[in-house]
């Protein structure tokens, strides 16, 4: 039995379709990536698997439970780590696990066990009486993962862990989540803007964009899928320059994001020249010119036509959002 199991799903709000009927499973043990620009559904339809909202159509089952008709035992199943931080500041890092401990009416003598356990998890136990208020933002992302698996849930949900976070926290915070799923064969489902991340941790991911699935597979597998090269100029005409490719029969698809353009084609190092005399009859100037196979990052671009930046999921916009939806 998949740990989810998404079935035609769909979510409206007041006409605008956020979430646009997907169908996906996602395995047990599993590491599955939700990608997608900011609006683009991915926290909604988070939302709806925990049963914060209600569906407009369709099914979904999580952990074999109905999430309309068995939510009780959805959230059982369910760990689940927000981007917007939920952890009180004026309690210690102890009393916050225990205080989640006691909603889920875990038996005293058992939640003091897993709280220390957890901690010590996560790297936390030697901080455990001091105030959340004096946390780095890495040490409060640890908590709040190490939170969402006091209660053992079987599937964990971590939306956007490592947004905003330096380099070398979010490395750390990366070998936390594949201890997890390794050792505890808990089953992870992971939104994130960062490429290197779900490169690195995904088993398998979906690209979400205005509501709909758009790609669906492993990471290295969707990489092969796109079947060329990419040759990325930075030129002093990157507009006149992408007019003049768009003639030529070899090129598959050209884009142009920040300053610079991505040309997609087979067979790169053969035709590299070709480019060059080309700006040069147009008295183009090439500044950079670098040539790659795939990455996430632009397959991302080939199905979206956008690249992810994290001020694309700034805070206050998520904020925004989620005020609408519970206002609706």
């Amino acid at each position: 039995m998949p740990a989810i199991t998404i079935e035609n799903l769909t979510k409206e709000f007041n006409g605008l379709t956020a979430v646009d009927n997907i169908s996906f499973t996602i395995e047990k043990g599993e590491i599955f990536g939700l990608l997608g620009p900011n609006g683009a559904g991915k926290t909604t339809t988070i939302s709806m698997l925990a049963t914060i909202l209600k569906p407009t159509s369709g099914k979904a089952f999580v952990n074999g439970f109905n999430i309309i008709n068995n939510q009780d035992d959805v959230r059982k199943s369910i760990g689940i780590v927000f981007q917007d931080q939920s952890l009180d500041e004026e309690l210690t890092a102890y009393e916050n696990m225990d205080f989640h401990g006691r909603l889920y009416r875990i038996p005293k003598e058992i939640k003091q066990k897993k709280i220390h356990k957890l901690l010590q998890l996560v790297g936390l136990e030697d901080r455990k009486n001091d105030l959340v208020k004096t946390f780095s933002g890495g040490m409060r992302r640890r908590l709040e993962i190490a939170r969402g698996l006091l209660h053992e849930p079987q599937i964990l949900f971590l939306d956007e862990p490592t947004l905003g976070l330096d380099p070398q926290t979010r490395n750390h915070l990366w070998k936390y989540i594949q201890k997890l799923n390794e050792g505890k064969n808990i089953t992870i489902i992971l939104t994130t803007h960062y490429m290197e991340e779900a490169d690195r941790l995904c088993h398998n991911m979906a690209i979400i964009d205005k509501g709909k699935i758009i790609a669906l597979n492993k990471p290295e597998k969707l990489k092969e899928e796109m079947g060329w090269d990419i040759i990325t100029i930075e030129s002093s005409d990157n507009d006149k320059l992408n007019s003049s490719l768009k003639s030529l029969p070899w090129i598959k698809n050209t884009h142009k994001h920040n300053n610079h353009l991505t040309i997609d084609l087979q067979n790169s190092e053969k035709h590299v020249a070709d480019i060059v005399r080309l700006s040069e009859k147009n008295k183009i100037d090439i500044l950079s010119l670098s040539i790659h196979k795939p990455t996430l990052e632009d397959v991302f671009l080939h199905f979206t036509g956008k690249t992810i930046r994290e001020e694309e999921a700034s805070t206050k916009d998520n904020m925004r959002l989620r005020r609408r939806m519970w206002r609706r």
